[in-house]
């Protein structure tokens, strides 16, 4: 996976980092964690130009965060109501937790969009109660731009200034992202197992 990240930079640039990042945001399978501080460490070589690179990066964010936020305008409010109520057990969650959580993000969606963007998993799933609540497109799109913008930015950067030694960002961050990713799955295994009606 390392080497097929490297190889695509290297070919195709720009949108070779636009690429990856639209793909890790709309399924995670390799993460932004190695795409940025190598494409980071290109401009350290002088072969790509960091600005151009935090702008793919970010667009690329962005780009993947679409299909979710539309997914949820489409799923709406009451239709993951119905589902909640059905499917309880394996959602993890109830209708009365689905309206708390509506309410919630209602009240803080706008940092919970631009501070979800810096957490490893959080920043895919992020866009979906964004579109449930139906958060304006523009307000959305600006909260996940700069969101989007600093978590590239600081990647990337670390990747320019570690240069042939940027993979040691991957070394600590990535391990990082794997424990909270274990972590939410540990949490929903354990709600599905102590589910009641």
């Amino acid at each position: 996976m390392f080497n097929f990240v490297i190889d695509l930079i290297s070919r195709i640039g720009y949108f070779g980092v636009f690429l990856l990042i639209a793909v890790e945001n709309i399924f995670p399978p390799i993460p932004s964690e190695i795409i940025m501080p190598f494409a980071g460490f290109v401009v350290s070589k002088g072969e790509l130009n960091f600005a151009i690179v935090l702008l793919a990066g970010t667009a690329g964010s962005v780009a993947g965060a679409l299909p979710w936020y539309f997914a949820g305008k489409w799923l709406g409010k009451e239709r993951l109501e119905r589902l909640a109520k059905n499917h309880g057990r394996w959602l993890t969650v109830s209708p009365e937790e689905i309206r708390k959580s509506v309410d919630a993000f209602n009240r803080h969606g706008k940092n919970a969009v631009l501070f979800g963007r810096l957490i490893p998993a959080v920043r895919t799933l992020i866009s979906v109660p964004a579109g449930i609540v139906e958060m304006k497109l523009s307000i959305f799109l600006a909260y996940t731009t700069a969101g989007s913008l600093a978590w590239t930015g600081v990647l990337a950067w670390a990747g320019y200034l570690l240069e042939k030694n940027y993979t040691t960002v991957g070394k600590y961050i990535d391990p990082t992202s794997k424990a909270i990713v274990a972590t939410i799955f540990v949490i929903y295994v354990y709600r599905v197992v102590t589910h009641r009606k």
